[in-house]
């Protein structure tokens, strides 16, 4: 009883209370032990009773259990709680307390505080004055919510205008990505070259939306056809750029001379004049003779191409020292003939193939070119390419495509 009556009497809410008073309340007051982690009251609750913490310490929690749950404070021993339930007109309580640690504590029912404020009406003041401060207190950590929300507003508003500006300049790329594929795909040949004893197909698929690949049919006179295929180092618009350069010039060139070697190396000096990149385009262009049946090419380190004869047997080609175009003045280029037999298969091709590389480390390889090319070699020009591109995704699976692909075939009548 005196441990009650000297807490009671260091509590500023009862220090204007007179020793007999003090005596007759700590008589009153019932003393409880909770558990720590026990929820005291919760939010919402009916407050029949508030508290005086003995011993130990409780958290004031709202809107505890959701996701907007907030820890106002945390009281130590001497403090009220579940006082405000006791002024407010539905009697529920404003916040859930829970014991952070063992508490002791001392209740006072309802009808004990009713008791009490008739005896010594002065309580009801200075109970006023601690709700106050609490109110205060709560008012000013409400503010403080609502700068940090407003801060947090603030800056996921600046962030969402920079993703708004970053999604518009990502459209606009877009958008003058697909005009550059729209270009890059006028500057390939839309209509082959026509002749009865020689059909032409082909496959273009850059791995971004413009590549450094192309091919060409450069119509020459009514017996002669200047063909090329070409991949400039690299790959998205600053290959696709030097791509466009390199056809322009060999178009030029192709017209002037019916000499693949003397128009390669022509377009080797030009580019050498403006190119400050260190880009450079590995090409075979080549003159075809309908009549003769020959194609006159020339090789600038680019892959050897591939004749299927009509036993089903694959011609072993020549090859010289062949160098890209772009990068030596004294450049060596691989000049070759072929006559191409009755029943014959002709292919160009570039790396994007044979160097394509699977989730597994494996590459296309040749060999598994040479393989589709003799199972579909009875199919059309067009469709031999298309069983190509087939089988290069069936290699690929789910791995990305890592270069262009181009694919230039010529069945032979």
């Amino acid at each position: 009883m005196v441990m009650k009556e000297q807490i009671l009497r260091n509590l500023s809410l009862f220090a204007s209370f007179p020793d007999e008073e003090i005596r007759s309340l700590s008589s009153i007051l019932q003393t409880k032990e909770i558990a720590e982690g026990t929820f005291v009251f919760c939010e919402g609750e009916p407050g029949r009773r508030f508290f005086i913490v003995v011993e130990g310490e409780v958290d004031i929690l709202k809107a505890q259990g959701t996701e907007d749950e907030r820890l106002l404070a945390t009281r130590p021993a001497g403090s009220i709680i579940g006082e405000m339930s006791l002024f407010s007109p539905e009697g529920f309580h404003t916040a859930t307390v829970r014991a952070r640690t063992p508490l002791t504590v001392l209740e006072m029912t309802h009808s004990d505080l009713d008791a009490i404020l008739q005896k010594s009406p002065s309580l009801a003041y200075e109970m006023m004055r601690v709700i106050s401060l609490r109110l205060s207190e709560a008012e000013n950590l409400t503010i403080r919510d609502l700068r940090e929300k407003n801060r947090q507003l603030t800056e996921a508003y600046n962030e969402l205008k920079a993703a708004q500006a970053q999604i518009i300049e990502k459209e606009k790329l877009e958008k003058e990505l697909e005009v550059a594929r729209e270009i890059q795909s006028s500057i390939l040949p839309r209509i082959q070259t026509q002749n009865n004893d020689f059909v032409f197909g082909h496959k273009f698929m850059p791995v971004s939306a413009v590549g450094g690949d192309f091919f060409d049919f450069i119509p020459l006179d009514e017996n002669c056809v200047g063909i090329a295929i070409g991949d400039v180092t690299d790959h998205g618009v600053p290959a696709a750029l030097f791509m466009a350069l390199a056809v322009t010039i060999l178009r030029a060139e192709s017209r002037r001379t019916k000499s693949p070697y003397e128009t390669l190396t022509s377009v080797n000096r030009q580019l050498l004049e403006v190119n400050d990149t260190g880009m450079f385009v590995t090409m075979i262009y080549g003159v075809l003779d309908y009549k003769t049946r020959e194609f006159q090419y020339v090789r600038a380190g680019h892959n050897l191409p591939l004749l299927l004869d009509a036993n089903n047997n694959f011609v072993s080609l020549d090859q010289k020292v062949g160098q890209p175009l772009g990068l030596f003045s004294d450049i060596s280029l691989d000049e070759q003939t072929i006559s191409l037999p009755h029943k014959s298969l002709f292919l160009m091709y570039t790396d994007g193939i044979t160097e394509a590389v699977n989730n597994n480390d494996e590459f296309y390889g040749i060999d598994q070119l040479q393989q589709v090319l003799r199972e579909n070699r009875q199919k059309s020009a067009s469709d031999i390419c298309e069983s190509v591109w087939r089988s290069l995704e069936d290699h690929l699976k789910d791995a990305p495509q890592q270069d262009d692909v181009t694919i230039l075939s010529m069945s032979v009548g």
